[in-house]
């Protein structure tokens, strides 16, 4: 493809994206240039963006925590502001490294793509990495993200899990559906056509899941270890009472900079 060509297609490629909406036409302009093959298929691949599918889906790929990874249609998009999740999670596990000398435990529950167990194992090589999803699709995409590094289980939460550990996990990490149910509709299009229902319904009150994870977390963390998931800034004070409530020792974390929250709980060491 010639220079002109490409920038008369960029040219192009912008204007479309532009009329329906698109935020940042110009980066994704060139991201799809960057991906597409053939002008054939950037054709496709400018349509199935045109018509509302995620960029996430039509790449294959959603950049995360300076890792490519890949998101299979039909599986929740990994958003930037849980990159503060990862981190968090992170931190906690080097902190359990340190504090034993030992690999520590770590389990990505509702991990969708696997997003955040890639990053921390990148972060962190070494740990014990177990990820969780009820979604077939989820599992399969999360399998070709941590391949080796990590184990992927199918299955409800717990259910998913290995009897083994019990009791054993150093970090729990968790980024359940939040949304409430009836807040659902006056999600991106993009959110709420081409993502699963269960990955984004959070119950009445957008806290049913997180009351199912935390109500089992004192039975599965390991003395001391953390239970930690994402939510909103107004939501927070109450999954801080549910953590309570579970017999955790929890406090919120909060990033400006990613408009992210997450609430933290630790179960106690006695």
């Amino acid at each position: 493809m010639s220079l002109a060509l490409s920038h008369l297609s960029a040219s192009a490629i912008v204007a479309r994206l532009r009329a329906v909406g698109c935020v940042f036409a110009e980066d994704e302009a060139d991201l799809l240039l960057s991906a597409g093959a053939s002008p054939v298929e950037l054709a496709a691949m400018v349509d199935r963006r045109v018509a509302g599918l995620p960029l996430e889906h039509v790449l294959g790929w959603a950049e995360f925590c300076g890792l490519r990874i890949a998101v299979d249609p039909g599986v929740f998009v990994p958003r930037r502001r849980t990159m503060f999740l990862a981190r968090e999670a992170t931190d906690l596990a080097r902190e359990a490294a340190d504090a034993t000398a030992a690999r520590p435990v770590v389990v990505d529950l509702c991990c969708g793509s696997g997003a955040v167990g890639a990053a921390l194992v990148t972060a962190l090589p070494g740990v014990e990495l177990h990820a969780a999803d009820i979604e077939p699709d989820a599992v399969r995409c999360a399998r070709r993200n941590l391949g080796p590094s990590g184990e992927v289980h199918e299955g409800d939460l717990y259910a998913a899990l290995p009897a083994t550990l019990r009791g054993r996990i150093d970090v729990l990490v968790c980024n359940a559906p939040y949304v409430p149910t009836d807040e659902i509709g006056f999600l991106p299009p993009e959110a709420r056509l081409h993502e699963p229902h269960v990955t984004l319904d959070g119950g009445s009150d957008g806290l049913d899941v997180q009351r199912r994870v935390a109500a089992g977390a004192v039975e599965w963390l390991a003395p001391g270890g953390h239970l930690l998931v994402e939510t909103s800034e107004d939501q927070a004070p109450r999954t801080l009472d549910v953590f309570t409530a579970a017999g955790l020792v929890s406090r919120i974390a909060t990033s400006e900079e990613l408009y992210a929250t997450v609430v933290i709980g630790t179960r106690p060491r006695t």
